[in-house]
């Protein structure tokens, strides 16, 4: 475990989003498992129904009650926990109006899902509510009293195309409940959003269409008056090439004479390595070579971009085998390594 220090350690609840496919999901797990390799005690919550958690981690299916899912020899523990609409309503309608059995009744008529569809933004305060209740749960029989539960929160959160919705939570319940209970849980899940408790991480790939959007959703937090954290930047490949080879490559690109020259060079080297080659083989292997160099420029501009942003930036390497075989870890030791928690 690196002695560096933490970027963000007065952080309780890490908030990680980004574009579909950007593995949003694994980099949250990654991050729990991070801090649980410090010596913490971490809750990694998801809210869109896809056991995204459980299939990372190989367990069954999580449920509304929260399960261990790792235990690291440092003594730190991630547990999993599965926030759904409906039953977080019904433990809603039994804290605030203790209907007891009348809960079940109402869900028997479709009237819990009814409420649960009908206004989205209720929905979301529930979903992040029980997030809420889980950040300042304590030991003690009442809230603020003894030890606190976990020592941090980590949602899989939507991705960045619904965010700002997601956690705009007092907007979105304006039309609908401008007091009363509900309104009053909303206050103060913003308020908790917009300390220096929360941060909000965004996960991308090195690609335009992710760069873009989390550059998107980071001024849209920022305008929420909510605390944005790291940009992560996920399955970053090594260049095959270094800057001489690149160079060369980009030359052969522009001019024929050069391809020719750099043709030649290559025909040499695979006969030297004992290759019989062709001119398909030399062809193609150069068309090969003219893409890796173009992905590396694109990804170098993608990288101006990120560092446009203004937030720290953090890489996770590419693994061929996915997060099986321990991969989950290596990705945890590099957020260590780099200091990120």
């Amino acid at each position: 475990m690196s002695d560096t220090a933490p970027a963000f350690p007065g952080v309780r609840l890490h908030v990680v989003t980004g574009k579909g496919g950007t593995g949003k999901t694994t980099v949250a797990a990654a991050l729990a498992m991070a801090l649980a390799r410090r010596g913490q005690r971490v809750l990694l919550a998801e809210v869109e129904g896809r056991q995204g958690i459980a299939q990372t981690f190989d367990v069954p299916p999580l449920s509304t009650q929260e399960v261990r899912v790792l235990a690291d020899g440092s003594g730190g523990e991630v547990w999993g926990l599965a926030v759904d609409a409906k039953a977080a309503l019904l433990e809603y309608l039994q804290s605030f109006y203790k209907l007891g059995r009348a809960g079940a009744v109402l869900e028997k008529v479709g009237a819990i899902d009814f409420a649960t569809t009908i206004a989205p933004g209720v929905r979301d305060v529930l979903l992040i509510g029980k997030v809420y209740e889980a950040v300042g749960r304590t030991t003690g029989s009442k809230r603020g009293r003894g030890d606190l539960a976990w020592d941090a929160v980590v949602l899989d959160a939507p991705p960045t195309g619904r965010i700002g919705r997601f956690l705009n939570v007092n907007a979105e319940v304006a039309d609908v409940a401008k007091v009363g209970p509900i309104r009053s849980q909303a206050d103060s899940i913003t308020r908790m959003l917009r300390s220096p408790r929360t941060a909000v991480h965004a996960v991308t790939l090195l690609e335009e269409m992710p760069v873009q959007e989390t550059v998107d959703a980071i001024a849209e937090i920022e305008g929420l008056g909510m605390p944005v954290g790291a940009i992560v930047v996920n399955q970053v490949r090594e260049p095959l090439l270094g800057e001489a080879g690149l160079a060369r490559v980009a030359k052969a690109a522009e001019s024929p004479r050069s391809r020719g020259a750099l043709a030649k060079e290559v025909t040499a080297a695979l006969g030297t390595a004992g290759v019989r080659t062709t001119a398909a083989l030399v062809d193609g292997l150069l068309a090969e070579a003219t893409d890796h160099a173009d992905r590396v420029a694109l990804e170098a501009e993608q990288r101006e971009e990120i560092a446009a942003a203004g937030r720290p930036a953090y890489d996770l390497p590419w693994l061929p085998d996915g997060v099986e075989g321990g991969g989950l870890r290596v990705l945890a030791d590099h957020l260590l390594e780099q200091g990120m928690v």
